[in-house]
């Protein structure tokens, strides 16, 4: 059964740094090429697209809003995703969760990932 399961959330204060990871465990992932993403869903607000990375690491893209504070990376061979965030803000506090897509593009919609963690909470305080 595949699982994606993320740590590495907390609370900061702004201008801060976390760096959260998401273990990804069962056959797609052993066997399958698969994309991963970062999304984030604040109270009230819908799921959205953070950053996501292709199977090589050699494609990755990002939501305008993290650029230049946020990195996207990934360990394949142990399937591990990560997510260095830098120069945190108050408007970054949200669920983060990892996800994934047996496919050799980078999708950035949620609708277009099938596996998804439990998510991992990230607060920022001013």
């Amino acid at each position: 059964q595949e699982q994606l399961v993320e740590t590495g959330g907390g609370a900061v204060q702004a201008g801060g740094s976390l760096k959260l990871s998401c273990a990804a465990s069962g056959r797609t992932f052993t066997y399958y090429v698969y994309a991963m993403g970062w999304f984030r869903q604040a109270p009230g607000k819908e799921r959205e697209f953070v950053s996501a990375i292709s199977w090589s690491g050699g494609s990755t893209r990002y939501a305008d809003s993290v650029k230049g504070r946020f990195t996207i990376s990934r360990d394949s061979a142990n399937n591990t995703l990560y997510l260095q965030m830098n120069s945190l803000k108050p408007e970054d506090t949200a669920v983060y969760f990892c996800a994934a897509r047996r496919t050799t593009i980078v999708p950035t919609s949620p609708s277009l990932y099938d596996y998804w963690g439990q998510g991992t909470q990230v607060t920022v305080s001013s």
